[in-house]
């Protein structure tokens, strides 16, 4: 399919040699095109970043990196302090939270949100995927499928936290 040839020669006894010919062209735009790809696609400058993280140096390569792109750095050492921090700060002050899981006082832990709509249709659904939501429930509730999802909700969420302390627990960054 790519055009090229798979010939081979054998000897009894001595082995055989496989010759694979691909014919290819030469880029001559890639080192431009690799300029352009390096290049980030988005910016964070300017965006409150709530920095969560109980390891100095991983606060400190995440911090640089953070600040070096133009981001302002809220820091916080521990699950506890970062929900204080967050919940003095001002609607719209933090625009996003960065976070170790493993994490002294308070762990970083999923918890499951299902939206809840009598707008059943895909695109509703879809839509409430992108805006976070991990599953969503048409209305009128169907009891069944209330307990369904929960349950299945909160069984992976079990899950998954048992997994990671028992593989991840020395993890940082």
């Amino acid at each position: 399919k790519m055009g090229g040839t798979i010939t081979f020669e054998s000897e009894k006894g001595v082995g055989t040699t496989f010759m694979i010919q691909i014919p290819f062209r030469i880029d001559t735009e890639a080192d431009t095109r690799i300029k352009q790809e390096e290049r980030p696609k988005a910016s964070i400058q300017g965006l409150h970043i709530l920095l969560v993280e109980d390891n100095a140096l991983n606060m400190e390569i995440a911090e640089f990196v953070l600040e070096n792109e133009g981001a302002i750095v809220i820091k916080a050492e521990n699950g506890k302090e970062a929900v204080d921090i967050f919940q003095s700060s001002g609607i719209g002050e933090c625009d996003a939270i960065l976070m170790d899981i493993m994490m002294p006082e308070m762990d970083a832990r999923t918890i499951p949100i299902i939206a809840m709509t009598a707008n059943a249709f895909t695109e509703d659904k879809i839509k409430a995927k992108e805006a976070g939501m991990d599953e969503h429930i048409a209305k009128p509730l169907d009891r069944r499928v209330l307990v369904e999802v929960v349950a299945r909700l909160i069984n992976k969420e079990k899950k998954h936290r048992e997994g990671v302390r028992t593989d991840e627990a020395d993890c940082h960054m």
